[in-house]
């Protein structure tokens, strides 16, 4: 439906109060699974981004790369084995995470908003000593747990007119990189920028009291009722690690976090820029 320009400019009058509460804030949005794989809906997500770059809003772009790693790691013949929904990590597949997620993943998402419009600069949290981090688990190897955020290379970004787009990949003591979930870092992230809002985007409609019914959504909870659901296995499964992100942000001082379905075009402009919204917020 092609809209006049009477209706253009009332879409816009009602975005306005939306606007004002949002501008020069930070908003962090993690981005990864099947949203990114669709080059539509990359298209799509790094436009809203450009979009809430330039009417004043503070984007931090989290990424993961899940996908393409595992591709990449099919393609050297190098087996992906799964504990606890976290990657075992060898210092070869270390390596290989690196490689994917701090140089074609990164620079590819740096590309695509500049060719919409934006300025972006790639980063990793191996950047300015970003993310340091320490083992998760040793059955896991080189799958970093953040200890600590050091924020200045993320601020320094926006300051010069530019979005910041992290990589997840942390660095121990030693100097050795490590893997780390694009969950956890963002949520580690966004608590340190004391963020407005954290959006993590995913490839289900948010938290539903029965997975199997979109209609069951659970559209705004409070962190403190989370344990609840877990004991009553309304959340579980791979939803327990992101939950607890979720909550582990609120903790740190984020205000709200939003878990999106990615899948959905211009998903974060819905949420942001509307009373409706589209998934779960967490406040």
């Amino acid at each position: 439906m092609q809209l006049t320009n009477a209706q253009r400019a009332e879409v816009l009058t009602h975005a306005l109060p939306y606007i004002q509460e949002y501008a020069g804030k930070v908003v962090v949005v993690k981005y990864g699974g099947n949203a990114m794989v669709n080059e539509e809906l990359k298209r799509a997500v790094m436009g809203d981004i450009v979009l809430l770059s330039l009417i004043g809003i503070r984007v931090v772009l989290v990424h993961g790369g899940g996908p393409e790693i595992s591709e990449m790691l099919a393609r050297v013949g190098k087996q992906t084995t799964f504990v606890d929904g976290l990657r075992v990590t060898d210092a070869e597949t270390a390596e290989i995470v690196q490689m994917v997620l701090a140089g074609k993943i990164n620079k590819n998402l740096v590309s695509l908003l500049g060719q919409i419009g934006g300025r972006a600069i790639g980063l990793s949290g191996l950047d300015g000593g970003m993310l340091h981090v320490r083992p998760v688990d040793e059955r896991l190897g080189f799958v970093g747990e953040v200890t600590d955020v050091d924020p200045a290379p993320i601020l320094d970004v926006p300051e010069k007119g530019y979005i910041p787009v992290v990589s997840t990949v942390g660095f121990d003591e030693a100097g050795q990189s490590y893997n780390v979930n694009a969950d956890t870092a963002a949520a580690r992230i966004a608590g340190v920028l004391q963020a407005e809002c954290l959006i993590s985007m995913t490839d289900i409609c948010g938290l539903m009291r029965d997975p199997g019914n979109p209609d069951s959504l659970i559209r705004k909870i409070s962190a403190s009722e989370t344990p609840g659901l877990m004991h009553d296995g309304v959340i579980s499964g791979g939803m327990i690690p992101k939950v607890e992100c979720c909550t582990e942000a609120i903790r740190r001082g984020v205000k709200k976090v939003f878990i999106l379905d990615g899948r959905v075009p211009h998903a974060i402009l819905i949420e942001i820029l509307t009373d409706e919204g589209l998934g779960t917020m967490f406040v």
